[in-house]
């Protein structure tokens, strides 16, 4: 008798595997919730957008976005490892979330053990934005100008962990001086008080920052990256502005919860490798300044690990701790 139920449980439990790997080849048959972490109108929320618009016809299934915000993206991303792992609920995420405990010590996951990883779709340089009251245009003018008036510089960010907070903390590093850093829950708050001069700089993603400066309502002073934007040929880089050292990235990617099967995730990466390669959809991307640089699931785990001993290392060096 013992070995019948033994015999019956391994044919159930055969039939559940079989019938779980057919659902994933035949992944997707239905719409797919996009979760992004932070509220409409960031640099997560656009570049989100215009692939969430790629890989739609791609997977032949609506990619519907969801922007679920709060506690610097965790409660979205939380929602995502809450998800069943069936490939239909999917977070879409900047690389402040590989940070997790890092920078948010209530974050209630491990972003490399309670996730799977899909594939990284882009990265796009910071830019240093400086309110129009602040004296000097070049890095070294604006250092001397907050060292002779410490009381009167602080750095908006846009939210703990995030590319411009680590390039932040760089630049304050570099500059040998203090400045204050004020975080907000998101770019738009942040650049509302910059353009009021209630601070007086900020680093950020280019494609948040930069219409900014094109609208005259802040001054661009340097782009983080080893060679001047497209989008602002006219905005020097950091080391053409005096601070060479500071040279960072935001990038973005997408993750699924953990136990996705991998048929799910190679369909997924596969829809993303198809648009990074597409001329209108890297056109898209040119418009905010926005490079794509597919990686797909057998690289991405190493290159977020070595991207979090860098981050991790550039907040100790601050001194930092989470909050």
């Amino acid at each position: 008798m013992r070995g019948m139920w033994r015999g019956l449980v391994g044919v159930a439990v055969a039939s559940l595997v079989a019938v779980g790997g057919a659902a994933a080849q035949t992944y997707p048959t239905k719409p797919i919730r996009w979760i992004l972490p932070y509220p409409p109108g960031g640099g997560t929320d656009v570049m989100g957008r215009l692939v969430a618009e790629a890989v739609a016809p791609r997977l032949g299934q609506q990619v519907i976005v969801v922007n679920q915000s709060g506690a610097s993206g965790t409660v979205g991303s939380d929602a995502v490892r809450r998800a069943d792992p069936d490939g239909y609920t999917l977070l879409f995420n900047a690389s402040i979330f590989v940070l997790g405990r890092n920078v948010v010590k209530a974050a209630p996951y491990d972003p490399v053990a309670d996730f799977t990883p899909v594939a990284r779709i882009g990265e796009v340089p910071l830019i240093l934005l400086a309110s129009n009251g602040v004296t000097g245009q070049t890095i070294p003018e604006i250092v001397a100008a907050a060292k002779a008036n410490p009381s009167g510089f602080n750095f908006g960010l846009s939210s703990l962990g995030s590319a411009g907070h680590l390039a932040t903390l760089e630049f304050i590093r570099l500059a040998g001086t203090r400045i204050e850093t004020i975080a907000y829950r998101g770019a738009s708050p942040a650049l509302t008080d910059l353009v009021a001069g209630n601070v007086q700089l900020m680093i950020d993603p280019i494609t948040t920052l930069l219409p900014q400066a094109q609208a005259g309502r802040a001054k661009a002073v340097a782009v983080t990256a080893a060679a001047r934007s497209p989008l602002a040929p006219d905005v020097p880089t950091t080391a053409e502005a005096g601070m060479p050292g500071l040279v960072l990235a935001s990038w973005y990617g997408v993750w699924g919860p953990k136990g996705l099967p991998p048929a799910v995730v190679a369909r997924v990466s596969a829809a993303m490798a198809d648009a990074a390669k597409d001329p209108a959809f890297i056109a898209k991307l040119a418009t905010y300044g926005i490079q794509p640089t597919y990686m797909g699931p057998a690289e991405f785990p190493g290159f977020m690990q070595a991207d979090i001993d860098r981050s991790i290392a550039l907040l100790r060096a601050a001194g930092f701790q989470p909050e």
